[in-house]
């Protein structure tokens, strides 16, 4: 939904865990930088680690600001979002995306994602992560076709606009949108666990079982042998919440990519074979294999792997690159293996302006530089230029609408000074004195937003901060 500025105080006190702002216009309680955090006793999740990081870094930021933006934003999913228990006798975290209760892989993932480097010298983040590895691999055993999942494994009602989906649906499903990213994000964030940590213990039977449930899924999904079991339809009058010819999407021809229906936004793919996609899951198939090795000694899985992987991506460089107006070659979006080829980016990661973000190619490779210019210039008609930045959005929230994660993401990509600063000042000036990073905002009018609450955006905008803290102070202390 599109959020008007008179709206904005009352939304401001429930959702996004703000502090009472009264009757005060919210700019003006912004220009004060009283923090927006929940107070301490209200928090869902507390991390001393997490808090020192905070002091440190906003120690570092010259603009105060600035400062309070990235004290608000980058707590947040601690702060709003983790609910610790236990399930089957073992640490359980479920992590909600903010205002949908519900839990992503993707998001959840990456929703915790900066704090990884803490979990070493953390107790009760390792705790944290332990959890909510098991609890993904538990969801993949459920389903690893569902990118969102109830609290309740046996729960049998899902998110409100999914009941009437015409799919295969399974208890403990919040909603059965097959997206390539869903299955990457979680081995992403064990092999960084595992690699800031050296704990085992959340890589049990369990977590072994449900990562070959990835690999048979991702080799069911080249559909060499037929489209495979998923399927999907929605009765929508949205055309990107449903798919074509039955649920299995437009025509391909098996070529060695990985089948996705929808994107990482939760949008109908157009071309089932997401470049993006497939790319992240080359990358992810190797942390995997790496993985396997290191905690298991299981060689022939890792063969599996790295099989895999070597297959997608010979099957990447013959279908998956296109060539700009110059005869230079670029990263498609979707193709066909026809020789169809769409070029597009959308706010969502992976995209193609995330791929050196999420390990897929180096920051400096000549064809990713290529294809991040395009995505953030009109030969992308989801790029959009306004009185209040430039950015990237997406079919999900329509033409104009510009996603925060899109500028964060340019700015985590970028190593020019005037890049980060110009990222920086759009992202300090379209948060409409909420002091938190929203979905999306109108190109001409950041008072027009969707999503007050949403978790991913505000730790990823927080990311951003302590690595510039980390690599380039200067541009913080004359932000």
């Amino acid at each position: 939904m599109i959020i008007s500025r008179r709206s904005l105080l009352k939304l401001m006190a429930g959702a996004a865990g703000s502090v009472m702002l009264g009757r005060q216009p919210a700019a003006r309680a912004a220009t004060r930088h009283v923090s927006h955090r929940p107070p301490v006793g209200h928090r869902k999740f507390v991390s001393p680690a997490v808090e020192a990081l905070i002091g440190r870094t906003k120690a570092k930021i010259g603009d105060p600001e600035l400062a309070w933006l990235f004290e608000n934003c980058y707590a947040n999913t601690l702060d709003t979002t983790v609910r610790l228990g236990s399930l089957r006798g073992k640490p359980d975290t479920f992590i909600v995306t903010g205002d949908i209760d519900a839990m992503w892989l993707r998001d959840s993932s990456a929703q915790v994602w900066p704090y990884v480097p803490l979990a070493a010298h953390d107790e009760p983040l390792r705790r944290l992560f332990r959890g909510l590895i098991r609890r993904h691999a538990l969801c993949i055993s459920i389903d690893p076709y569902a990118n969102a999942f109830l609290p309740d494994p046996q729960a049998k009602v899902p998110l409100s606009w999914a009941r009437q989906d015409l799919t295969d649906m399974h208890p403990g499903v919040a909603e059965r949108k097959w997206e390539i990213d869903s299955l990457c994000y979680p081995i992403r964030l064990a092999h960084a666990y595992w690699q800031a940590t050296g704990d085992r213990e959340p890589f049990d039977d369990d977590w072994r079982a449900a990562m070959h449930t990835v690999v048979a899924t991702f080799r069911e999904q080249q559909r060499t042998h037929g489209p495979g079991p998923y399927h999907f339809q929605r009765p929508s009058a949205n055309p990107t919440d449903t798919q074509f010819l039955g649920g299995y999407g437009n025509p391909t021809r098996a070529v060695g990519l990985i089948h996705a229906m929808f994107r990482p936004s939760d949008d109908a793919c157009i071309y089932p074979l997401s470049i993006p996609g497939n790319l992240f899951a080359v990358s992810s198939l190797r942390q995997l294999a790496g993985l396997s090795v290191m905690l298991h000694d299981d060689q022939a899985f890792a063969t599996r792997c790295n099989a895999l992987a070597d297959e997608v991506e010979r099957a990447l460089q013959k279908f998956g690159v296109m060539h700009d107006e110059h005869g230079n070659d670029i990263w498609a979006y979707e193709v066909d293996g026809y020789g169809n080829q769409l070029f597009m980016d959308d706010a969502n990661a992976p995209g193609l302006s995330s791929l050196a973000y999420l390990g897929c190619c180096r920051s400096d490779d000549a064809r990713y530089r290529r294809t991040r210019e395009l995505a953030w210039s009109p030969r992308n008609p989801y790029f959009f230029r306004g009185r209040a930045a430039q950015g990237i959005g997406g079919p999900h929230q329509g033409l104009r609408m510009i996603w925060p994660m899109s500028i964060i993401m340019r700015g985590l990509t970028s190593d020019g000074g005037g890049e980060i600063r110009q990222c920086l000042s759009w992202l300090k000036t379209t948060h409409a004195g909420t002091g938190f990073m929203h979905e999306a905002f109108d190109q001409d009018d950041p008072a027009h937003f969707t999503r007050a609450w949403f978790a991913w955006a505000n730790t990823l905008f927080g990311e951003l901060i302590v690595q510039l803290a980390t690599q380039r102070p200067e541009l913080l202390r004359r932000a």
